[in-house]
């Protein structure tokens, strides 16, 4: 009887969940990165490193990995993360505005682009979400008429 096995089933359950939290320690772990850079390694002067700290621990990310993360941001890691804020219109000339955390600007608006040519909106939340997006906002649910050609 195949697929019946007690450890496969633990092991798939298992690789599910440690995925899934892989996922949160990375988002994590940039924005930590992201503010340390801009605001300096101490939480006691940098508010916004206080808080991403304590929305760590409510994740439940190690302290280790907090360190390791303030460390290496702290002393010039080669990959830089930014926070890009990008503004356009959806299908339909919905507006949409996209705040990103990346590490290369033109992969991102590539994909900012393409989504907004060729998707609905249901799609677009899911290329930004695989874009590193942090939050997409609706700006209007009202039609913004496109200029037209002449």
């Amino acid at each position: 009887m195949s697929g019946h096995s007690k450890w496969n089933n633990i092991k798939r359950k298992k690789e599910k969940t440690d995925g899934a939290k892989a996922k949160v320690f990375t988002k994590i772990g940039r924005e930590i990165s992201v503010a340390v850079r801009t605001g300096g390694p101490n939480p006691a002067s940098n508010s916004k490193l206080a808080d991403l700290i304590a929305k760590a621990k409510r994740m439940s990310v190690p302290n280790d990995n907090i360190q390791r993360i303030i460390k290496k941001a702290e002393g010039g890691d080669k990959t830089e993360f930014e926070a890009i804020t990008y503004e356009g219109y959806g299908p339909g000339g919905v507006a949409v505005m996209v705040e990103t955390l990346t590490d290369n600007r033109n992969r991102t608006a590539a994909c900012a682009t393409t989504s907004t040519r060729t998707a609905a909106i249901w799609v677009l939340w899911a290329a930004w979400a695989s874009c590193s997006a942090r939050r997409v906002s609706l700006i209007s649910l009202w039609k913004i008429r496109m200029p037209t050609r002449l």
